[in-house]
């Protein structure tokens, strides 16, 4: 393993896609767009969020290269640049349900000694 490039991707990671995804609802917009590609529009109203608030998030997303956009007539289509990222998030998600379901076995298991 070569230590230096390592860390320079880590740091890159941290930098573009780690940042990307410091905001919850921008990890909801990455699962909703995992569904279909929408316009903001149709983002704001399964969101239920401000049209300038979905705005500022997708624009994050896009600098950082994980949505795609596409001009159709007058409005903007959003989509997944790459499906990896929900792979990702999905396994996240997946350690973290595994944490949590250590915790409940951990304090079931003190409980029995009550």
């Amino acid at each position: 393993m070569d230590k230096d490039k390592l860390e320079q991707q880590i740091n890159m990671m941290h930098e573009r896609i780690c940042s990307a995804l410091g905001d919850p609802k921008r990890i909801l917009i990455l699962y909703l767009l995992a569904e279909q590609g929408r316009c903001v529009n149709e983002i704001c109203e399964a969101l239920d969020l401000p049209q300038s608030t979905v705005s500022r998030h997708l624009r994050v997303l896009r600098e950082r290269d994980l949505v795609l956009t596409e001009r159709k007539g007058t409005s903007i289509h959003y989509s997944l640049a790459d499906k990896r990222i929900i792979a990702a998030l999905d396994l996240m998600r997946s350690i973290l349900v595994s944490q949590w379901e250590a915790q409940a076995d951990l304090a079931q298991s003190l409980n029995m000694f009550d």
